[in-house]
């Protein structure tokens, strides 16, 4: 019965993780894949090959799946950004040890080159934060949208406590000043964190 039961689990939790991968990478696997489409524009703009873009999204999942096995609420309370083996962690989480084990727990998957630390201890006294912190995130992709138009799909935008937190890969740096310049604006933000990467151009 046992033995069913974890066989059951894992039946469950597989389709979760790949529909959670599928979110975050575009809404849809012809994101990720295709030749044509948003996900296309973000290979390009990123300089990233299809090879790199898919380590990443694997190293996205094994993360998922090291969270959501471990308890503590990981796999709800921390976001990642993986690029080029290189992971982001945002969130909250109570306290000081759940934070260095989520660190231990993510040095534990095949591919991660390293690892910015960004995770808070402490909690969202309200509902009314959480729901402001996902306001500006909204915020933060639209004004992204507006300022610099489809090249805003190479950034990812995370908020915690009114601190935004963007990574990404650019060739532009100028685009990446004028984002910066704008999130600024967004009532409620308090900080913003930039990990964006930026390449030369080929």
């Amino acid at each position: 019965m046992v033995a069913k039961i974890k066989k059951y689990k894992k039946i469950i939790i597989f389709p979760i993780l790949f529909s959670f991968l599928f979110m975050s990478y575009g809404c849809t696997p012809t994101n990720i894949l295709a030749s044509g489409g948003s996900g296309a524009l973000v290979v390009a703009e990123g300089e990233r090959s299809l090879g790199t873009v898919i380590d990443d999204a694997t190293i996205k999942v094994n993360i998922a799946a090291k969270f959501l096995n471990a308890g503590d609420n990981l796999f709800v309370n921390i976001n990642t950004s993986v690029l080029e083996g290189r992971v982001l962690l945002t969130g909250l989480v109570d306290n000081q040890e759940i934070r260095i084990d989520a660190v231990r727990l993510v040095w534990e998957i095949e591919g991660v080159k390293e690892i910015v630390n960004e995770i808070e201890v402490g909690n969202r006294s309200t509902l009314k934060d959480y729901a402001n912190d996902l306001w500006i995130n909204t915020q933060a992709r639209a004004v992204a949208a507006k300022t610099i138009g489809l090249k805003a799909v190479t950034y990812n935008f995370e908020t915690i406590q009114g601190k935004i937190y963007i990574a990404g890969i650019t060739t532009r740096p100028d685009l990446l000043e004028n984002t910066i310049s704008a999130l600024k604006n967004i009532k409620g933000v308090n900080e913003i964190v930039n990990y964006v990467i930026i390449k030369e151009e080929k």
